[in-house]
């Protein structure tokens, strides 16, 4: 009898074992693949070039901004993000989450620069991007949203 529950409960393990072993695999690919994007977005706010944030936005991706204001467009955002020039800029607490071919990404952005006036910013906001797996393959964020941190 204790043989038989024995092999019972280790079978059962194995089968369960396999099981979150063959879920895993896809989400983690997909959940790299937008956290690989969110740092390409980094890398074009660093550098302020919008010419790297491009491929990244859906032609209807979506923007709310931390003043609530709504941007539509991938020639919103793009003009949006090129009124500001970033001396700094860097993200943490960044956690992804799958749902099928779509990716919410979540974290924090702190950084230092200045408006389109001219006037310094220092900006410390939780974000929240969704990327969609399009149909070529590319991930792309669709929808954009961020809320200001009280430091």
């Amino acid at each position: 009898m204790k043989t038989r529950n024995l092999i019972g409960s280790l079978l059962t393990s194995m089968v369960l074992a396999s099981t979150v072993q063959a879920q895993s695999s896809k989400p983690v690919g997909a959940e790299q693949a937008a956290v690989a994007q969110e740092q390409k977005w980094l890398q074009s706010q660093k550098t302020n070039n919008t010419d790297l944030l491009a491929p990244l936005l859906a032609d209807n991706v979506v923007e709310t901004s931390t003043e609530g204001k709504l941007l539509a467009g991938k020639a919103a955002v793009i003009a949006d993000a090129k009124a500001v020039k970033w001396m700094s800029a860097e993200y943490t607490n960044v956690k992804a989450a799958v749902y099928g071919d779509t990716v919410v990404v979540t974290g924090i952005f702190n950084g230092k620069g200045t408006d389109a006036a001219g006037k310094p910013i220092d900006v410390h906001e939780r974000y929240t991007d969704t990327w969609v797996k399009m149909p070529d393959g590319q991930w792309q964020c669709v929808a954009t949203h961020g809320s200001n941190v009280k430091m």
